[in-house]
């Protein structure tokens, strides 16, 4: 449903129409633009930012102190209140608010702004607050456009990302602007939000109820997101009072004129029709993909298996690409487990090769195997630490001659070099193993390769042991 829960109903504060007693009369606005707080005071969540004499007080005009930034960037996720934000600020003395979405302004646009800003500031004394959505979608000569306007304070920038801005904004603009993090609104947050929107003039104005269950649905599936969670009541509001009005069978007839009508209920059935699926927090290119992957290999990492099915399904529902996961799996096998259970890589590889074949949404079915298989495994990281060493040993210079004996000798004059002379052929020996230098000489001695003490590698640390007694001659 989008718009206001009754069409025909006008501007905030308007005496009741006639043709609906006792209701107040609202703009055609969505109850989320509605319910948007009007000062910092009415802002939920983000109290961090909001302390007295911070930045923001003293930007939006609500504190003295300092000159507030000419700039800042709001980083954080989506409904938390970026959008809000920039509005209240615009509220100030003297200022004019501009909006630009990075979707669709180009350079051309960003100068116009810039050049009506500082018409409105010399000639007008008047401040024009830009906020500029989704500034990481502008590419860095849209984004260079802005730093004359920045600079020389010819206009507020307020930009809001959903994406981490040291990634996605050129560092010119972030050294001339102040970065604010938002976090994600709490549940009692939203609660109170859902509740405050029910009764307000500018919301619902008490005309319908919210049911106990319908908020506890509402408040597990909004994600944290205060505009879904808004939308989604409109909606359900909607949808319990066209029930409500909806004429049942053998209906008797209009109620006498001086009757209240019963005030409708915003049931869980209600708010189930208007949101019926969980709000999930990823960006498949930004912030979110690497945190929640990065989580995802440490829970599996840390031998925590419900973790890791959870943060896999978070990848599934937002639309991860599987072979994404699939080959994060397979480096995971190797890396975190590696020959403590060997098998562990094939089912990795299996997994891959399977979701590839089926696709999905089977593909979670050996995705979820796979996860189980390495989230339980022992874990070693012996292999991976091995040729690390090994590569740090190469690059600083440890990467002597090829000792003779191994050297190819398979051309013709390799034998007048001394190229295969005096090597041991390994499988002549009793026990398949020859006494023989094989490293270059500065490397004789160096282990990189320790096994761990669990799972396979506690057997393969003993065989070790043997074989390079035999190999070093001890």
């Amino acid at each position: 449903m989008t718009g206001s829960l009754f069409d025909d109903l006008d501007a905030p504060g308007s005496a009741p129409g006639p043709d609906r007693p006792g209701r107040a009369r609202r703009s055609r606005s969505p109850l989320a633009v509605r319910m948007r707080p009007r000062t910092l005071d009415e802002i939920v969540g983000q109290q961090h930012l909001l302390r007295p004499g911070s930045p923001l007080r003293v930007l939006a005009g609500e504190d003295r102190g300092p000159a507030g930034p000419s700039s800042i960037i709001l980083w954080g996720p989506p409904g938390t209140g970026k959008t809000t934000l920039a509005h209240v600020i615009a509220r100030g003395v003297s200022r004019k608010f501009v909006e630009l979405s990075a979707i669709t302004a180009g350079v051309k646009d960003v100068r116009k702004v810039m050049d009506e800003a500082l018409t409105d500031r010399d000639l007008h004394g008047r401040t024009t607050v830009l906020f500029l959505d989704e500034i990481h979608r502008f590419t860095k000569a849209q984004q260079d456009a802005l730093l004359p306007g920045v600079e020389n304070q010819w206009v507020v920038l307020v930009a809001a990302t959903t994406e981490n801005p040291s990634f996605s904004v050129i560092s010119p603009l972030l050294s001339r602007s102040l970065l604010l993090t938002l976090q994600p609104l709490r549940r009692a947050d939203i609660a109170g939000l859902l509740d405050r929107a029910v009764v307000d003039p500018r919301g619902l104005n008490g005309e319908v109820e919210l049911s106990a269950q319908a908020r506890e649905h509402l408040l597990d599936l909004c994600g944290g997101d205060a505009r879904k969670a808004l939308t989604s009541l409109e909606a359900a509001a909607g949808a319990a009072f066209s029930e409500r009005t909806r004429a049942p069978e053998g209906d008797p007839g209009p109620e006498p004129e001086d009757a209240v009508p019963a005030v409708p209920v915003i049931t869980r059935e209600h708010a189930e029709e208007a949101l019926d699926r969980a709000a999930v927090r990823y960006d498949k290119n930004g912030d979110q993909h690497y945190d929640v992957v990065s989580a995802f290999i440490k829970s599996i990492r840390g031998s925590d298996v419900d973790a890791a099915m959870h943060y896999l399904a978070r990848m599934l529902e937002a639309g991860e690409d599987p072979r994404f996961i699939a080959r994060r799996l397979i480096i995971s096998a190797s890396e975190d487990i590696g020959t403590a259970d060997p098998t562990a890589l094939q089912t990795a590889v299996a997994a891959a090769d399977a979701v590839q074949l089926i696709g999905m949404p089977e593909g979670r079915i050996p995705l979820a195997q796979a996860v189980a298989h390495l989230a339980t495994a022992p874990k070693s990281n012996a292999a991976y630490t091995a040729i690390n060493e090994a590569i740090a040993d190469v690059r600083a210079g440890r990467a002597g001659p090829v000792p003779p004996h191994l050297r190819d000798a398979h051309y013709p004059g390799a034998g007048q070099l001394g190229h295969g002379r005096d090597y041991v052929y390994s499988h002549d020996e009793p026990t398949g193993v020859a006494a023989q230098q094989y490293p270059p000489d500065e490397l004789v001695g160096t282990d990189y390769y320790r096994p761990v003490d669990r799972g396979r590698e506690r057997q393969i640390g003993q065989q070790l042991e043997l074989l390079r007694g035999i190999v070093r001659g001890r």
